[in-house]
């Protein structure tokens, strides 16, 4: 498992830094979007939301690579891909393979850490003296 885990997280950090960094380089072609997909996309990059969602895919991916807080990366990247995830249920079908393989690293390197997360599952807060 130890080594499923390991590429996981390769291939999770390696995926983000790609992704991530291509929204400010520009280095891909962008496939077309459906309408609903394209004004979207069209708002978060208008709004410049997509270079914050970029910066925090960027350093994320680093810190995945690099095997350092990466209870804290996955915290980070929980909410990028869930929204990757719905982006491409609801409004561009075609990438929603790539979501779901997203999906299953991202949980792989998070069943390789979920001692770290043991504390926020917790059902009562316990009392202090």
């Amino acid at each position: 498992m130890k080594i499923a885990a390991l590429i996981a997280r390769i291939l999770l950090g390696l995926i983000f830094l790609i992704f991530g960094l291509n929204k400010f380089l520009n280095f891909l072609p962008q496939p077309p979007l459906p309408p609903l997909g394209g004004q979207f996309a069209g708002a978060l990059y208008v709004s410049h939301e997509l270079l914050i969602v970029a910066a925090i895919e960027v350093v994320t991916a680093v810190l995945l690579l690099a095997n350092r807080f990466v209870p804290l990366a996955l915290t980070l990247l929980g909410p990028v891909i869930v929204n990757v995830f719905l982006f491409h249920a609801f409004m561009a079908p075609t990438g929603l393979p790539t979501a779901l393989f997203i999906v299953i690293l991202w949980s792989a390197v998070f069943y390789s850490v979920r001692d770290a997360f043991s504390s926020i599952f917790v059902q009562k807060i316990p009392q202090r003296a």
